[in-house]
């Protein structure tokens, strides 16, 4: 298919739907409430398109409310609850093309009560393939067909009448039986209702168009009021991503184990929530979410939505994301009791969509003065680099593994922050941090990509990765267990082969067993050999991902000329960051910022490597519109641009 075809037919697939972003569908916003009015920007167009928003307050008692376009912003419903409608002014004064504005009248801490509030906002858009919200008004007749715009695989309804005192009945593709829940109880799900979700004699599949309703008051009463929301199974028929081919939800189930080490659910995508319940029986239904904690190898963050508690932890870790699905890491009977069905409905992590801009993923602060709730990038951040200028710098961290960090400088296993919190929107950190430097990576397309995963000792393991692209330089550490950092560069002179060790000054190494002799880096998945450093039987790991984008970042390499030289990596205002790593000898890690100054003249350099000082005695590099400008300082041997030497560098605009 030509470009133009392509082009023609993305263009005529948005108009259905096709080509969205899971970014442009759903969200997970989290926000202080401070009992006025304050807007909500989450990128989803509910004014364009309608959609739902649910709200609950995480760190207090209180009800969950769900709103949504059909019925207006003046109207909630409480999922931990049966009672219909519930009118309220001034709690959602507008749905907008990027969110929505929260007005000042919550006295009940339902959307934004005060200061000492904080909440969770879940949006979903309407969207083909994805979700759809439905009002009617029943007329008791069986078998009666609702028109939707699903148009795929329905995966989960969930119906509430509106207009009085009534269960939220739903049903789920793969509940089995024919089983449906209430979604305000803990009850176990209850087969043989064909009077809710049939004829009256026998229960009817939802179509891609229709789902049909019998004559029970659950969904079909004679003059009662009703809201449906319908949420789209993806099976491999999803249309979005940029290529219009991608799934981002899919309704499925899985037995349990009883075990810690549970059951593995292979989603075909890395999930940033998921919905949980135990379909044989009396349980709660579980919410997680990556934004208030998802993380690999500690609690999760629950929300239940049949009751008013404020967010709790989960016994046991609970849920591990990978990057095609989840495994469940506890033994709970709410998630994996042994032999017994759970229905999940999962969405897809995002971004999904290519950045533009260095801006979109990668921000700096030099957190001087303290104050306030700690640096700011400007984005949901999913890696920081936390460094302290004045010595025992190097605090590594990804989103995926929570609160805990290893040392750039040290072969540490991981240790643990309760100050590295991530739940905010706009950087990583969540206290004063006076003296540091933050830098913070956003996970994207092209951009940057982390995965954690189990070791299996297998040579020649191929661990799956979201990159999107081929990977050019990557970061390993051992987790659990002490051992160097092991770095791998496309630049390295034997890539099959070669390695760095980031806590180290040593020149490049070459093994046949770290890479199993292979080129590791591959568009959908990174080979790993069966040593110690990257693929121990049992161990945990974290892999950084890095590749050049551009415009946005650059890997690459150059050799030394003893002076200076431009190093192009094809941006147009500079770089703002800048790792170089000498590797045909001994060298440091270095890392230059615009925050603390690429400039004319001297530049304060950290290196990752070590706990010394920053350096700010040398003019090491200085600004290019194109990239940076490596300079030889005659009393370094260590500097930026020896004669002869060999060079890597990753640069980020």
């Amino acid at each position: 298919m030509t470009s133009a075809n392509k082009l023609i037919q993305a263009s005529a697939g948005n108009a259905a739907g096709a080509g969205l972003a899971v970014e442009d569908v759903f969200s997970t916003y989290l926000y202080t409430g401070n009992g006025g009015t304050q807007t909500i920007t989450n990128g989803v167009d509910l004014d364009g398109e309608g959609g739902m928003v649910w709200f609950k307050a995480r760190n207090q008692t209180g009800n969950h409310a769900v709103f949504d376009t059909d019925r207006g912003g003046t109207k909630f419903l409480k999922t931990n609850g049966t009672d219909g409608d519930t009118t309220r002014s001034n709690l959602i004064n507008s749905f907008n093309s990027d969110g929505f504005t929260l007005g000042n009248g919550d006295i009940y801490g339902i959307t934004n009560y005060s200061s000492s509030y904080d909440f969770t906002s879940w949006t979903f858009r309407k969207a083909p393939k994805f979700f759809d919200v439905v009002t009617y008004t029943g007329n008791g007749t069986a078998g009666r067909e609702i028109a939707h715009n699903i148009d795929g695989n329905v995966g989960t309804i969930i119906v509430k009448r509106t207009d009085g005192t009534r269960d939220w009945w739903i049903y789920h593709r793969e509940s089995g039986s024919w089983k449906l829940g209430n979604l305000n109880s803990t009850s176990a799900l209850v087969a043989g209702i064909a009077n809710v979700f049939g004829d009256d004699s026998v229960a009817i599949p939802p179509s891609s168009s229709v789902f049909t309703v019998g004559s029970s008051g659950a969904t079909n009463y004679n003059g009662w009021e009703y809201v449906a929301y319908l949420f789209a199974h993806n099976d491999g028929d999803g249309e979005f991503g940029e290529d219009a081919d991608q799934d981002i939800i899919k309704c499925g189930s899985y037995t349990g184990n009883g075990s810690a080490d549970g059951p593995e659910i292979d989603l075909g995508f890395e999930p940033q929530w998921v919905l949980v319940k135990n379909a044989d029986r009396a349980t709660d239904w579980y919410i997680v979410d990556n934004m208030r904690g998802l993380p690999v190898g500690s609690t999760d963050r629950v929300l239940f939505p049949n009751a008013a508690n404020a967010e709790e932890n989960i016994p046991q870790s609970g849920f591990a994301v990978t990057a095609s699905g989840f495994k469940v890491e506890g033994s709970s009977t709410g998630y994996n009791a042994s032999g017994e069905d759970m229905i999940y409905i999962a969405i897809r992590r995002g971004p999904m969509k290519t950045p533009e801009s260095g801006t979109e993923v990668f921000g700096m602060d030099r957190y001087a003065s303290g104050g306030g709730d700690g640096p700011v990038t400007g984005f949901v951040t999913d890696v920081q680099m936390l460094g302290q200028p004045a010595g025992d710098k190097g605090y590594f961290s990804p989103r995926l593994t929570g609160g805990s960090y290893m040392l750039t400088h040290s072969t540490d296993a991981e240790a643990t922050q309760p100050n590295l919190i991530w739940d905010r929107m706009d950087g990583a950190w969540r206290s004063n941090v006076t003296g540091y430097m933050l830098w913070g990576w956003k996970r994207a397309p092209g951009f940057c990509d982390v995965v954690a995963y189990e070791g299996n000792g297998v040579a020649g393991r191929n661990v799956d990765h979201n990159l999107g692209v081929a990977p050019e330089f990557m970061i390993f550490k051992r987790r659990n267990n002490t051992g160097s950092w092991s770095a791998w560069h496309k630049d390295l002179t034997t890539p099959s082969q070669a390695y760095l060790f980031l806590n180290l000054t040593n020149a490049q190494s070459t093994a046949t067993t770290i890479w199993n002799d292979t080129y590791p880096a591959l568009e959908s998945s990174f080979v790993v050999g069966s040593i110690s450093n990257v693929n121990s039987s049992g161990d945990d790991y974290i892999a950084y991902l890095f590749a050049t984008l551009p415009g946005v970042s650059k890997v690459g390499s150059y050799t030394g000329n003893g002076t200076s030289q431009t190093i192009d990596c094809g941006f147009s205002t500079g770089a703002r960051f800048v790792m170089t790593k000498r590797v045909n000898t001994t060298g440091n890690w270095n890392v230059w910022d615009s925050e603390r100054g690429i400039v004319a003249g001297n530049d304060p350099r950290l290196e990752l490597n070590t706990t010394d000082n920053e350096d700010t005695g040398h003019d090491y590099i200085d600004p290019d519109s194109s990239g940076f400008v490596v300079n030889y300082v005659a009393d370094d041997d260590d500097d930026a641009n020896v004669s002869g030497d060999e060079y890597i560098f990753y640069a980020i605009a």
